[in-house]
């Protein structure tokens, strides 16, 4: 069976974005809107696998959207929403918890990350947060996911899913009508090499919200000063900058740099050597404090103006659940019908 090529993606509102969610997911997605149909989703459920701040979720949740806005996703064209607003994502997670395996889950390298040593103690959602995953695309039997290395075994694990309920339900999937396949087996759309951006203070660990220096990352929300005296103060070694990537090798910071440069002005980190190769790193970090504050200067501002419209936000996020939700409550009621359950 043909499914129509549609994309769904998710982002956490754990707060503070930065340029490594910027340059390593939202620039992309900006991309796919001119390609493909896109759903956007605001994950606020799988947020709180973890303790949530009540009073700080909803800002959370908002500053995503506004990030979404300013950075070029058009919420008519497409789908913003966030996902408890529509209860069909909860509701096919129970089906798909009742399709996958234990030893699927057990098996999710991310859980025993997250969970560490502390396992017993840990939320079952955060066990479980790979079949709310699975359901957040397949409730609208998405075929494309852009995704990271850390979210690939998530997909998979989605791909496993669709495909044990296609076969357990084959006679029923057949007789309501829908062919051979309810669900299509979502594809990875891996954009060119991802930007993998790291710490300003240390070229070896990813950038990070939770890191306790601010000077590690630079955020979304700053203004051009802050950003100016981030990459200025950001961690260098002596040496000028060589004028081939193999000079970068034993380097971390130097190739954090030039790989943000590259990023930021959609150019290799070839072209970028070939330009400053052999300059001192003060001339380069003037011409990447210029180039960063051009492309996030307006991102920034922007993000600020919509965040103090929360009447604003909260209504494109309205707006998009209504939308979401008329794809997902068809794909619902064909699964209570395949799966067996009564419905008026």
């Amino acid at each position: 069976m043909a499914f129509k090529q549609l994309v769904f993606s998710g982002v956490q509102p754990t707060g503070n974005l930065h340029l490594g969610n910027y340059l390593g997911a939202i620039v992309k997605f900006v991309e796919l809107q001119n390609k493909f149909d896109c759903i956007y989703c605001v994950v606020d459920l799988h947020a709180i696998t973890t303790w949530q701040d009540p009073e700080e979720l909803p800002r959370a949740t908002r500053e995503v959207t506004a990030a979404f806005i300013a950075c070029g996703i058009d919420p008519k064209k497409h789908i913003v929403f966030n996902q408890s607003q529509v209860a069909e994502h909860a509701e096919l997670a129970w089906v798909f918890n009742c399709v996958a395996r234990m030893g699927w889950l057990n098996r999710m390298t991310q859980f025993k990350e997250k969970a560490g040593k502390d396992r017993e103690n840990v939320s079952v959602g955060l066990f479980a947060y790979p079949t709310l995953m699975a359901a957040d695309i397949l409730v609208y039997r998405a075929t494309h996911v852009p995704v990271g290395e850390d979210q690939k075994q998530h997909l998979e694990l989605s791909r496993d899913i669709a495909q044990k309920f296609n076969n357990d339900y084959a006679a029923s999937i057949a007789g309501h009508g829908f062919g051979d396949v309810f669900f299509p087996q979502p594809e990875p759309l891996i954009q060119g090499p991802a930007t993998r951006v790291m710490s300003l203070r240390d070229g070896s660990k990813k950038m990070s919200k939770s890191d306790a220096s601010d000077y590690s990352r630079i955020n979304l929300t700053d203004d051009a000063d802050a950003i100016a005296q981030k990459i200025r103060k950001a961690k260098t070694d002596p040496e000028p900058l060589p004028s081939e990537e193999k000079g970068l090798e034993s380097r971390p910071e130097a190739d954090n740099l030039v790989g943000i440069y590259a990023a930021l002005q959609n150019t290799t980190k070839a072209e970028v050597l070939r330009e400053f190769g052999g300059a001192q790193f003060s001339a380069f970090k003037s011409a990447l404090v210029d180039l960063s504050v051009a492309k996030l200067g307006p991102i920034g501002g922007e993000m600020k103006r919509l965040v103090a419209d929360p009447a604003y936000i909260d209504g494109i996020l309205a707006d998009g659940s209504d939308r979401a939700r008329v794809l997902a409550a068809k794909t619902m009621a064909a699964v209570k019908d395949i799966v067996g359950l009564v419905r008026r």
